[in-house]
């Protein structure tokens, strides 16, 4: 999470709070130190944003606060509502957590919807410790242009360890994919995550060179070849 991401959602938590929120409730809630709480809270308070309290106190946002609104129309709503929903079916926790906040600011602004339903049955969520890769990750190797090695299993149980510069996360119904150039074959590949046994980020980058692999890819994709 970036850092004018972390303190729009440092203004929504406090926002929705009715009481001071503690420095380590809200280093929990967004998943870093009580440290970069105190600096984060320090650099809303110098924007003159009415974030008040204090360290071993907690903190709250001034009730006059607010944010510009942003308008959807009724179908609109509609639409982010059951997309929200599904993420619960994809298997990834980390975008589960932020359909889930997402969800609720939805909800703070307008009526509730109890006639939407999705089931929620689909992709098992990705625990590691049950030995599941965190899809979280292999969107930050994505996101960062870091190469990754992975040890692989495919259908028939042969394991590879292969470097891949990831490039696409793909949602199916049944499973996730992981698209990646890969530099053993030297060629487009796709894993399935529920067959990758070991993920490690390595400093090797491949910057600037995402754009062009995934118009290559686009171009090469065939969906029939995914194995």
């Amino acid at each position: 999470m970036g850092r004018s991401t972390r303190l729009f959602e440092l203004i929504q938590i406090l926002r929705a709070a009715d009481r001071p929120v503690s420095a380590a409730r809200l280093a929990e809630t967004l998943e870093v130190s009580v440290r970069t709480i105190y600096r984060d809270i320090a650099a809303l308070q110098a924007m003159r944003t009415p974030v008040e309290g204090a360290a071993g106190v907690g903190y709250i946002l001034r009730a006059s606060y607010d944010l510009p609104p942003v308008n959807f129309d009724a179908e609109e709503v509609e639409a982010l509502r059951v997309g929200l929903l599904m993420l619960a079916r994809t298997g990834d926790s980390a975008l589960q957590r932020a359909a889930l906040r997402v969800r609720q600011k939805i909800t703070d602004l307008n009526d509730p919807i109890d006639w939407l339903q999705v089931a929620p049955w689909g992709i098992a969520l990705d625990d590691p410790a049950q030995g599941c890769v965190s899809i979280a990750a292999l969107r930050t190797a994505i996101r960062e242009e870091r190469k990754l090695r992975l040890t692989y299993r495919d259908a028939q149980q042969v394991e590879t360890v292969r470097v891949v510069r990831p490039i696409v996360i793909v949602y199916c119904i049944e499973c996730i994919l992981l698209v990646g150039w890969c530099d053993l074959r030297a060629a487009f590949r796709h894993f399935r995550t529920d067959r990758i046994y070991g993920c490690q980020l390595l400093e090797a980058a491949f910057v600037g060179q995402s754009k062009t692999l995934r118009t290559l890819w686009s171009q090469q994709n065939r969906w029939d070849e995914i194995s």
